[in-house]
């Protein structure tokens, strides 16, 4: 089977997850964005996917991503958003928004600060969603504290060429995924109560995307059920 079969392949069948999961709860499948993680993976297979119809990629290392995207035609560029979704330092933060259409994984001022300097230097305006810890149990995997999230989605919406779009999270360790995003919920709400166009939750991978649908998310981040096991450096 070639490279593109095979992603076809498992492109279609994690579509149809979606929309199993979407109708289950009596939502719209349009609702819910695929954005298939390609870290790891050559631009060629971005460009693979591109050409199936895929509109959103994302990427966790700054200069692989950067690399990566230089490699595309302006044409192949236009037709895809990138989100940015690793952890992120503030020395990096510029330069991500010279090519991330948005960034999931903000999770303090600082680097909302460098974005910010970032975007108005390149002249380009970054959405932004606020990664949250939703228990305190890992914090090697970063994400604003609960009790800060107001702070920092306010920080994003007093911005320039920042727009606050929502929240991110990835469910804890040996937790249970329908209830960290049940909470992930709440707290979507709570911010949008706030900042009424902050509609967003990003959450759900390869193996629980089914649990972020039924609990309201609009972006599902699937790497492996695509592309297969990531390949070592």
């Amino acid at each position: 089977m070639s490279r593109s079969a095979e992603l076809r392949d498992n492109l279609t069948t994690v579509q149809r997850r979606i929309a199993g999961a979407a109708r289950s709860v009596g939502r719209d499948p349009g609702e819910v964005d695929l954005v298939v993680i390609t870290k790891y993976f050559p631009v060629d297979d971005v460009r693979r996917l591109i050409d199936l119809g895929v509109q959103h990629v994302g990427e966790n290392k700054d200069q692989e991503a950067s690399q990566k995207l230089a490699d595309l035609s302006a044409a192949e560029r236009e037709g895809v958003r990138v989100h940015f979704v690793g952890q992120l330092q503030s020395n990096k933060a510029g330069h991500v928004s010279a090519y991330a259409d948005v960034v999931q994984s903000v999770d303090r001022a600082k680097i909302v600060n460098a974005l910010a300097k970032g975007a108005a230097r390149h002249e380009r305006d970054v959405d932004v969603m606020l990664q949250v810890d939703l228990d305190g149990s890992d914090p090697g995997r970063g994400g604003v504290l609960v009790d800060d999230l107001l702070d920092l989605a306010q920080s994003v919406a007093d911005a320039d060429r920042l727009t606050l779009r929502g929240v991110m999270a990835v469910a804890p360790r040996g937790g249970d995924a329908g209830d960290a995003f049940a909470r992930l919920a709440e707290l979507a709400g709570t911010v949008q109560a706030v900042h009424p166009g902050a509609d967003c939750i990003s959450a759900g991978m390869s193996a629980d995307l089914e649990a972020a649908i039924e609990h309201g998310a609009t972006h599902v981040r699937v790497g492996s059920a695509i592309l297969g096991p990531r390949p070592s450096l």
